[in-house]
């Protein structure tokens, strides 16, 4: 890759500078137009067919821990249920599967343990992977059915998550990436934000006392009707659902209870204002009160306020942003360590056009403007094999530039981006990603990817996972040289799949048929192509690209050098910056 802004938005940096001074690009989750989601599995009672061993029941796929799996004896059919505990209207499955997949499944409804099934969605091209499947049916037990294996072992789920739709008149997610506050954090992967962000795999956790309380300001007086909880294991037997007019109180109880059981908890509550909050008084466990995601529902009777665009977190892993000194230049850069206590500040280092210093001596860097870039980070030397960079242009008034995994993974990296007009966006791995040590990413990327990619875990490990255009497996002569081929000619872009990974050679100029097949949505009509639900649903595909989406903020990353087209990929611009902040992982 060249010495610029990935590929495309080099030439589009002038464009953009122009552009995005008065125009926001928003990112919004929507579910059916007369329906929320809502998780309504976890913690469920689960059976299954079989199980591969004790360490492995049925119960771990619904607990809400990645970390915890179902796994099956190795022979077909095998199958994995929940019991919602009552009649559901179902609208979302979720399947996170382990290496073990199915290649041939259905997901099934029934009213009774032992059915009559209804099948709601089928497929026998199953990829593995994460797959959000868009499903409509109603039961109160729902199964995955799987009838053929995708690999010689069984079938095995991290997780099996099952969403219910709520009717639209108690809808919506009033806290999503709204500013939030807690009376206390256990550690800085573990802000307050993290249980107002739709990622259920990050959460608030409070240090180990009681009382503890998190607040989310929704931006103005809403008529709430409903509070959805999920608990971490760390859960609150004693708790008030609180709202007020300001941040500080006076607070009104609409819900309480003593007898509180964790998992997660659908509240139907009575009440408005513009700060919500969950009041602990009494913890369930010796820890804290951990929460995955807080839901706050509304009636819809109070004005919606604008959305952001992944708003800051209070404190927690960005750190202090007040105390960041004024820019005399265009933007002033603060790098911050997240490598979890593994390397200290003296042994984090940033380099930029000559200067190399730890953040321990210089944490800021004010950036002049500037044509094309890359700051660069080491871990443990200047010299070190653990480095990566961001890559920008900078104007005299505005701050283009990106996170990429175009080359390859090497750092975990996030930007944050704030600009005097009050945009904040954030790019780069998600925290919960930070939060995991480095052997457990390159694990889960082997255990995530199909048999041709998980190569990349091991050839330049353990410093980096090359990007498959640049493994000597799938080019000219590699044992996979022909995994994309076919695909390409099927679909009138002929390519070598080293080409079709590099966006290089037939399709350096073409952006929407390079996409198209590092997708695999080249096959569907023009308008579908750019619906990041249908991206990756099948082989051959870019899944090393995948990877990095399913683990970064909003699903943006730049896998592959035109990621960039149907705007998926983690570049970030505006006018008028105040400060960057770039946390580098281990």
């Amino acid at each position: 890759m060249p010495h610029t802004l990935s590929r495309r938005r080099a030439a589009l940096a002038v464009v953009a500078a122009a552009t995005l001074i008065t125009a926001l690009f928003v990112v919004t989750t929507r579910s059916r137009a007369d329906a929320a989601l809502v998780l309504v599995s976890q913690g469920k009672p689960a059976t299954a067919s079989s199980t591969e061993n004790a360490a492995s029941p049925a119960s771990a796929a619904v607990d809400g821990n990645a970390g915890t799996r179902w796994s099956s004896a190795f022979g077909d059919p095998q199958w994995i249920q929940v019991d919602l505990g009552a009649t559901t209207s179902v609208g979302q499955v979720v399947l996170q599967w382990e290496a073990a997949y199915a290649r041939s499944f259905q997901i099934q409804v029934a009213s009774a343990a032992g059915g009559p099934w209804t099948t709601i969605y089928s497929t026998t091209t199953g990829a593995g992977g994460t797959q959000a499947l868009t499903v409509t049916g109603t039961g109160r037990y729902v199964r995955m059915n799987g009838t053929a294996r995708g690999t010689p072992y069984g079938y095995s789920l991290w997780e099996f998550q099952v969403y219910g739709l709520i009717d639209t008149g108690c809808s919506g997610n009033a806290a999503l990436n709204r500013p939030a506050a807690a009376s206390t954090v256990e550690n800085a992967t573990m802000p307050a934000s993290a249980a107002f962000d739709g990622n259920a795999a990050t959460r608030w956790s409070s240090t180990f006392a009681d009382p503890q309380w998190l607040r989310v300001d929704l931006g103005n007086t809403q008529t709430l009707c409903q509070v959805v909880l999920q608990w971490e294991p760390a859960y609150a037997r004693a708790f008030q659902i609180q709202v007020s007019s300001g941040p500080d109180g006076p607070w009104t109880t609409v819900y309480s209870t003593t007898t509180g059981t964790g998992g997660t908890q659908t509240l139907a509550v009575s009440g408005s204002g513009r700060y919500v909050r969950m009041n602990g008084t009494a913890r369930a466990t010796a820890y804290g009160y951990s929460l995955w995601e807080f839901v706050v529902r509304t009636s819809g009777s109070g004005p919606t306020p604008p959305p952001t665009t992944n708003p800051p977190p209070t404190g927690g892993f960005w750190g202090d942003t007040a105390s960041i000194p004024a820019a005399q230049n265009v933007v002033m850069v603060k790098v911050l360590n997240r490598t979890n206590g593994r390397y200290p500040d003296s042994q984090v280092y940033w380099s930029y056009n000559g200067q190399v210093h730890s953040i321990a001596e210089q944490p800021y860097f004010d950036m002049p403007a500037n044509t094309a870039g890359r700051m660069y980070f080491h871990l443990g030397s200047p010299t070190s094999e653990y480095n990566d960079f961001i890559e920008f242009t900078v104007g005299p008034n505005v701050f283009n530039g990106n996170t990429t995994r175009v080359d390859a993974f090497a750092l975990k990296l996030a930007m944050r981006l704030h600009s005097r007009d009050g945009y904040d966006a954030s790019v780069g791995e998600t925290e919960a990603t930070f939060a995991e040590d480095r052997a457990v990413t390159f694990q889960r990327f082997s255990d995530a990817v199909p048999a041709e990619f998980k190569h990349l875990a091991t050839i330049q490990a353990p410093y980096r996972i090359p990007s498959p255009g640049n493994s000597p497996q799938f080019r000219a002569g590699g044992q996979y040289q022909n995994y994309l081929t076919a695909y390409a000619s099927q679909n009138g872009l002929p390519a070598a799949t080293s080409d079709i990974f590099g966006c290089a050679g037939p399709l350096a100029n073409n952006a929407a048929g390079c996409a198209a097949l590092n997708r695999h949505v080249a096959h569907l009509p023009a308008a579908q192509q750019s619906n990041p639900a249908n991206f990756y649903q099948a082989p051959p595909a870019n899944y090393y690209a995948k990877f990095w989406h399913d683990r970064a903020i909003n699903n943006l990353s730049y896998g592959f050098p035109y990621d960039d087209y149907a705007e998926q990929s983690s570049f970030i611009s505006h006018g008028s910056p105040q400060w960057l902040l770039v946390a580098v992982g281990w």
